[in-house]
Order: C-alpha cells, then sequence, then structure tokens
C-alpha cells in the first residue's frame, strides 16, 4: 500500500477559455498536516475544490486510500462518502439555527420512521462531539445569531469532524480566531492525526504553518512549484517561491511626516459595546488599532464612519465638529472605510470588478442618465493596475476571483473615493505574502500623499511595523497608547489583556 493517502496527478482545469491549474501534481502522506502555499490565485482553492467534487477537472488522475476517483465526475457527496470533507475560508452557516443544527444539517437523529427530529439525541451527540475536542465555549442549544465570527469558525470545524472524515481540508480556518482557539484548534488536530487523520491546510500565517505542518506543496500561476518537508523550507525560500521574485523588504521602511491633527474622537460611547473612546489621528500618519477579537474595534470604527449610531460622544474633522449620521456623510467628510468582512460588508460578489470597483464613484462617469463607458473601464483599470489585482477582465464576476484578489477590489473601490483618511479593517486578513507586501507599499505611499490612515490588525507584526501609533482596546475600552519606538508584542499584549485604569496618552 502506497505511503500516501492522496495523489492528485497532472491535475488540469480551465475557466472561461482561461487555465487555472496546469499539470498539477500534490501528493498527501496519511496521518500528517500537509501546508497548500502560494499566492492568492495560484489555484489551491481551486485544486482543492476539484477534490471535494466542487469542481470537476478537465484532466488528471486523483487516488485516495487506495481508490482511483475520476475527477471529472466526482461529487461533493460523493467525496463525504469517501471521507474528505473541507473547512471553506467563508462560513456557511444558518444564523436562526442552533449549534446542533447546524452542525448535523440535513443529518438529524429520528424518532423512528416517523422523520420527526429526535432532539434529545441531537443535543446528546453534540454535546459529545464538543467535549471530545474540549470546545467549552460553545453548547448544543447556542443560537448562532450575534454570535462571533471566531465561534462560527469553530462550529464550521466541528462540523466538518463529525463526518468522521479521513482528510480534512482546512482552507484558512484559523483568520477569526483568537490565539486560545488557535491553540485549542491545534490540539484538536494533533490529537487527530495520531489517530491517522490526514489535514490539508491553507494559510497565509508563515509563522503557523512553520508551527504545526509537516510538509508543504508550493503552487505558483497554478503550476506545481516544489515540495518538501517544511524544516527543509526556510521561510525565505518559500515566499521566492510563492511569488517569483526575492520580497528583500517585506515591511516597507516608515518614513513618517505626520502633519496637522486631521481627526479628533472625543469620548465617544456606544451602549453595551464600546464606551469613551478618545483618540487622534494625523495628516499622513498610519494609526494602529489592536486588542483581541470582541475588544471593540470595528464597533468603533463603523460607528464613526455612521453605519451605527452612537450613545455619546463626538469627532471633529480640521477642528470641526463633524455632524456623520450615514455612510454618505462620513464620505462627504472624505472618509472611507474597508470593512473586516468582505463577503457580508464588503463586495456584490454576483456583479463584476468594473461594477465592485466604480460603485462608490457613479457621479464621476455618470450624468443625466448617460454613462460615459470609456472612464468608467479607465478608473477600473487604474485600480486594477495599481493594486495589481489578478483578473481576466473588468467583466469577471468578483465571485470568481480569489479571496486576496476580492480584497484587493475592496481597497481599489474605496481609494476610487479619494479619501483623506482611510479606515482599514483587517487589511491583509486571507492575502497572501506578495499580496500583502504590494498593500503596504500602497499605504505608504497613500500617507506620503497626506492620507491619514486608521488600520485595525490582529496580525502584530503589521501593526509592529506599519503603525506610526498604536491605540490598544480590551472590553471597550482604550487601555493605551504605545509610541512607534516603544510598540513590541509584549507592550501590546499586555494592554490588549490587562485593562489599564488611568495615564494613556490620548495623543
Amino acid at each position: 500500500m502506497s505511503e500516501y493517502i492522496l495523489e492528485m496527478d497532472n491535475i488540469c482545469k480551465s475557466f472561461s477559455g482561461v487555465q487555472v491549474l496546469h499539470h498539477v501534481n500534490l501528493k498527501v502522506r496519511k496521518g500528517t498536516l500537509h501546508a497548500l502555499m502560494g499566492e492568492n490565485g495560484a489555484g489551491k482553492s481551486t485544486l482543492m475544490k476539484i477534490l471535494i467534487g466542487a469542481h470537476r477537472a478537465d484532466s488528471g488522475t486523483i487516488r485516495f486510500n487506495g481508490e482511483d476517483l475520476e475527477p471529472s465526475t466526482l461529487t461533493v457527496h460523493q467525496a463525504l462518502g469517501k471521507g474528505i470533507s473541507m473547512i471553506f475560508q467563508e462560513l456557511c452557516l444558518v444564523p436562526d439555527m442552533s449549534v446542533a443544527e447546524n452542525i448535523f444539517i440535513g443529518r438529524e437523529p429520528k424518532i423512528g420512521k416517523t422523520g420527526i427530529v429526535d432532539r434529545k439525541k441531537l443535543i446528546r451527540q453534540t454535546q459529545e462531539l464538543l467535549d471530545s475536542f474540549e470546545i467549552t465555549f460553545l453548547r448544543p442549544t447556542d443560537s448562532l445569531r450575534g454570535m462571533s465570527t471566531a465561534k462560527m469558525q469553530m462550529i464550521e470545524i466541528c462540523k466538518a469532524l463529525s463526518y468522521h472524515s479521513k482528510l480534512i481540508i482546512m482552507d484558512e480556518p484559523t483568520s477569526s480566531l483568537t490565539e486560545d482557539e488557535c491553540k485549542t484548534l491545534f490540539r484538536i488536530v494533533e490529537r487527530l492525526k495520531r489517530n491517522g487523520i490526514t489535514f490539508i491546510f491553507i494559510s497565509h500565517k508563515m509563522d503557523e504553518i512553520y508551527t504545526v505542518a509537516d510538509e508543504m506543496t508550493v503552487l505558483r500561476d497554478g503550476m506545481t512549484i516544489d515540495c518538501k518537508p517544511v524544516n527543509e523550507m526556510p521561510m525565505q525560500e518559500l515566499i521566492s517561491k510563492m511569488v517569483g521574485r526575492e520580497i528583500s523588504t517585506f515591511f516597507p521602511p516608515r518614513d513618517s511626516q505626520c502633519g496637522e491633527k486631521l481627526l479628533e474622537v472625543r469620548g465617544l460611547t456606544k451602549a453595551g459595546k464600546f464606551q469613551d473612546i478618545s483618540f487622534s489621528v494625523h495628516r499622513g500618519e498610519i494609526l494602529g488599532f489592536a486588542g483581541l477579537v470582541g475588544a471593540g474595534r470595528s464597533e468603533t470604527m463603523q460607528c464613526i464612519f455612521g453605519l451605527t449610531p452612537g450613545s455619546s460622544g463626538d469627532v471633529y474633522i480640521n477642528g470641526q465638529k463633524a455632524h456623520i449620521r450615514t455612510a454618505v456623510d462620513a464620505m462627504k467628510l472624505g472618509i472611507a472605510m474597508v470593512p473586516e468582512n468582505r463577503k457580508l460588508e464588503g463586495l456584490y460578489h454576483v456583479q463584476s470588478v468594473k461594477f465592485n470597483s466604480t460603485i462608490e464613484v457613479l457621479e464621476k462617469f455618470i450624468n443625466s442618465l448617460m454613462v460615459n463607458s470609456r472612464l468608467e473601464e479607465q478608473i477600473t483599470q487604474e485600480f486594477i493596475d495599481k493594486m495589481r489585482t489578478k483578473t481576466p477582465s473588468q467583466e469577471q464576476r468578483v465571485a470568481n476571483l480569489s479571496g486576496g484578489n476580492q480584497q484587493k477590489v475592496m481597497i481599489g473601490r474605496w481609494l476610487a473615493t479619494d479619501p483623506k483618511i482611510l479606515i482599514l479593517d483587517e487589511p491583509t486578513r486571507g492575502v497572501d505574502v506578495g499580496a500583502k507586501a504590494e498593500i503596504y507599499e500602497i499605504m505608504n505611499e497613500l500617507t506620503k500623499q497626506g492620507v491619514s490612515i486608521i488600520m485595525i490588525s490582529s496580525e502584530l507584526p503589521e501593526i509592529i511595523n506599519m503603525a506610526d501609533r498604536v491605540y490598544v482596546m480590551y472590553e471597550g475600552r482604550v487601555t493605551g497608547c504605545i509610541p512607534y519606538q516603544d510598540v513590541s508584542q509584549e507592550a501590546i499584549m499586555k494592554l490588549a489583556t490587562l485593562e489599564a485604569t488611568e495615564g494613556h496618552d490620548n495623543g
């Protein structure tokens, strides 16, 4: 018997005449965690969707657990039956159903032949599942309505594990998890590996990969570049193979030339979410906001941008009190916001790249019911080029782009509004290492042009290396402001986990 549980050979796939996979090979050993690495658009998700039957391959072969599968006809139902499951980057849960109902949807235990759901058995099975994976912060009867993204991610993981799969594919499973939740997940993975379960892991978090993975395969431009044990591929070599070029300075040097105070927030409060938030941001400054999931960072920025009303507090632009009741009010004042969740809050997925790139600046090319199509195309192409977005055409549906390229379209859309103040909520979540470097360069260039940036990030390296100052929040309060020269992981985590009572700088 082969030492490999999975062998994918010479897999080819095209969409609308565009070749996205070119004779890709992937071999995964049983009972290991295999990292699938590559830039956004390299073909990782497409390859995995072929493996689970969501896409049909044009050609190639798949051998799983000693059995040949036909990749041109394989279905999702067949793949699940063979023991292959996938946790997608974008959550697929029903918010008005309970934890138990979401995990066992379509597979609920029935009372005899009545077809009636045996709720006691359903709850018992769910509780046994949660207990087996040491998940204590969820109950079978909990509703998903209002639940944090982190908790819903763990439900998706439990759902995949409930199928008793032999191979579990995880596409950015930790993107919304706290540090403790990540540790819980990795403990579960290690236990399952010892029991012979195999994992394919897609992640852009390099440190994470070098901690948990056994082997890795690198894809670039739809082709297999290399496959090695993790300990035989140094990080710099990995990055070079992923992007096809050297990235000598991952974080560009900050040459901050901060000007006058542009935005000031005084005592902003929203009952139950955050309270007494005060800070300022200067022209040409990158102001970082750090904190654990649920600290209130996103909620604060949504209030400033007019998406949700505050209970009290004031916002000042150039020293003048601003009256922001809607996002339109904020945009008129030169504020733009790139939201955290591009699926639910950011993009029109059934529409084209062109539509999504220009929807916020219609007045630039529409006049009295006449559309200047040439100008619309020029605006779109400008931001495709600026963001280095990989798309076959401006007419491509955004839903057909990789997650990272979707993110680039969303950032480009808001840059098209020529903002004075740009709020970026997790701007590089789910974005590959090459695209991250490009986004950082764009941020630097914007600040040189006098744009002020407020950046919320859960990735401490980018906060530490990109921000001129860092505000830290804990349970809805600002617990401190750290100047650039004093920023460190230790300083941030101290303020992010222990509430400071006094002495913070509101700058």
